[in-house]
């Protein structure tokens, strides 16, 4: 498995990492425990170190899961989880928290829950509005100097904050929705993490799974999967992507690979900088994903891709 180097960090992770969210929430029902953790141990089997979870996913569970799948195996992880968006456990309204005394006794959360002692990469999952940038940073911060956590993140932060909070303690990634139909980050938070030596992470890099071609209608959602509520998913703008889609697949089919593949390929090919985190639940596509690292393009192939999804190619706000 090829080695990516998080910036200027020293941090070194598999070139493709996995996430972990769908295995206990968001995504439909669909859920197996068992099989969840037999995929994080075959991630594991093919060199994929670079696991990737929350707080809150399933509040928490999703953190047990994964220390689970892995108490036998920590020295083969490197172990990303995040922290900032608070969830009522009974459907209340969500919040963003970034107040230091939150920032320390969330992370104590998480290496409970994870059945650790240190955490290697620590995300503020969301901006707290109301906290100084500089106030959460110095927090986590001190977690470094504690010894219970290695490196830190942001998550969905603008240029500006990023830049904020790297002043303070030096940031190692950024983590930000990334994919052929979500360009956006292209104009100045890619940028900026070049300019500042800070890596980046690019979740979502299958378009929610939409790049994979097995939503072609609504209903194909269930009913508690959140993308129902996804603009890009519904009505006019979802036959709109169908189309764009549509033009995936027919490359992908000409290349010899699958459209996950082919979208895959497509980010690990925009910078050794770049980390994709695809999101499974099952075996069977985390070894389609990470067969993509074999498939080639040519420059091409990447100016055909660009044509076809330019930025703003989608319908419907991300």
């Amino acid at each position: 498995m090829e080695k990516r180097a998080l910036g200027s960090s020293g941090l070194k992770v598999s070139a493709m990492g996995l996430g972990c969210m769908t295995m206990s929430d968001f995504y439909g029902s669909d859920r197996d425990e068992q099989e969840s953790i037999r995929t994080i141990h075959r991630a594991l089997d093919l060199g994929v170190d670079f696991l990737d979870t929350s707080d809150l996913y399933g509040i928490g569970e999703n953190e047990k899961l994964v220390g689970k799948a892995i108490q036998d195996r920590r020295d083969e992880v490197v172990l990303a989880t995040k922290f900032g968006v608070v969830r009522d456990r009974w459907g209340g309204p969500w919040s963003y928290n970034g107040r230091p005394e939150y920032v320390k006794a969330a992370a104590e959360a998480s290496l409970r829950r994870l059945g650790v002692d240190h955490i290697d990469l620590y995300y503020l999952h969301r901006i707290d509005p109301f906290t100084p940038i500089e106030e959460t940073v110095g927090a986590m911060a001190e977690l470094v100097k504690e010894g219970k956590v290695r490196y830190i993140g942001l998550s969905e932060a603008p240029a500006h904050l990023i830049r904020s909070a790297h002043a303070v303690h030096p940031i190692t990634a950024v983590q930000t929705e990334y994919s052929l139909w979500s360009r956006d980050i292209e104009d100045e938070v890619l940028p900026t993490l070049r300019e500042l030596g800070i890596g980046f992470v690019a979740y979502s890099p299958l378009g929610r799974g939409f790049l994979t071609g097995t939503i072609q209608r609504y209903e194909d959602l269930d009913y508690d999967d959140v993308r129902r509520n996804f603009p890009r998913f519904q009505g006019q703008n979802l036959q709109k992507n169908l189309q764009f889609v549509a033009r995936i697949q027919e490359m992908a089919a000409e290349k010899g690979c699958t459209a996950p593949q082919l979208a895959l390929k497509w980010i690990l090919m925009q910078g050794n900088d770049i980390v994709p985190i695809p999101g499974t639940k099952r075996r069977k596509y985390l070894e389609e994903n990470i067969a993509a690292l074999q498939v080639e393009l040519t420059d091409s192939d990447l100016q055909r891709l660009n044509q076809i999804a330019p930025k703003n190619v989608a319908a419907g706000h991300r």
